[in-house]
């Protein structure tokens, strides 16, 4: 597959003001990301996952390094975010949340309209587009924040644990519709994630980082058809495989917090 995303290299520093210290965060992270792919990264609390797709997203800057988008992403945008808090407006509906983005870029109105309804009808919440935040579910918000990142036109579109806040039904319910929404729409998406059930179930590939400074420890293909269970003997197997190969790093990160 063509690649969308070259991540060259990335090093991120914190400066903690207060103490004068620096924090490396990220130390040579390098990865090429395929285009339509569904890259999931886990790794220890503290290792810098979220970090990165903050970079990815332009939210932050590396201390050196870049990021660089394909040339040819066929007029789409280059990038958006899906966070695990929704950001929604709540003094807007879940039409004017959705139309937010094309707004500000002054779409045409009936052009952003007609996009929206139409992104409405892939998030499976008509009948409630003039619904306001606070009158819908958890689950429901986070679609409505898919939505919005949607509109936008991505080309890559990046998650930071989007489900970790919701209920274990209604997260099963969103990892078998976020595969719906990603295989119909196409696009790229990099998902941040501590369960690594969730990577299994969704990922093409895992990406395993190490205990901070963060570092690619390890990329695991994920061979497995779709639709997937997590109770499947493969989908078990490579479960047991990723639980292993992180465990050493998750006891790094607790025993660098003074938990262990």
């Amino acid at each position: 597959m063509p690649i969308v995303l070259h991540i060259k290299d990335i090093r991120k520093v914190w400066h903690i003001e207060r103490t004068k210290e620096q924090v490396v965060a990220l130390d040579g992270i390098s990865l090429d990301v395929e285009r339509g792919e569904f890259l999931v990264l886990v790794g220890p609390s503290g290792c810098g996952k979220s970090t990165l797709l903050q970079i990815i997203a332009g939210l932050e800057n590396p201390a050196s390094g870049g990021i660089e988008l394909s040339k040819s992403l066929d007029g789409h945008k280059e990038t958006g975010m899906v966070f695990q808090e929704y950001a929604l407006f709540p003094w807007r509906t879940v039409l004017e949340n959705i139309v937010f983005g094309p707004e500000v870029r002054s779409v045409p109105k009936v052009e952003r309209e007609a996009n929206a309804q139409r992104l409405i009808e892939l998030v499976r919440l008509r009948g409630f587009e003039h619904r306001y935040p606070h009158e819908l579910s958890g689950g429901m918000r986070q679609r409505v924040a898919l939505a919005r990142a949607l509109a936008n036109d991505p080309a890559v579109l990046c998650f930071d644990e989007p489900l970790a806040s919701l209920d274990a039904q209604t997260r099963k319910v969103l990892q078998v519709e976020l595969v719906r929404i990603w295989q119909e729409t196409k696009r790229t998406f990099i998902y941040v994630t501590h369960a690594l059930d969730e990577a299994v179930l969704l990922g093409d590939r895992v990406v395993l980082f190490t205990a901070r400074p963060g570092r690619i420890k390890e990329i695991v293909p994920v061979r497995l058809p779709r639709p997937r269970t997590i109770t499947g003997k493969q989908e078990v197997e490579l479960l047991e495989y990723l639980s292993e190969r992180i465990r050493d790093e998750v006891e790094r990160s607790l025993k660098a917090e003074g938990l262990t």
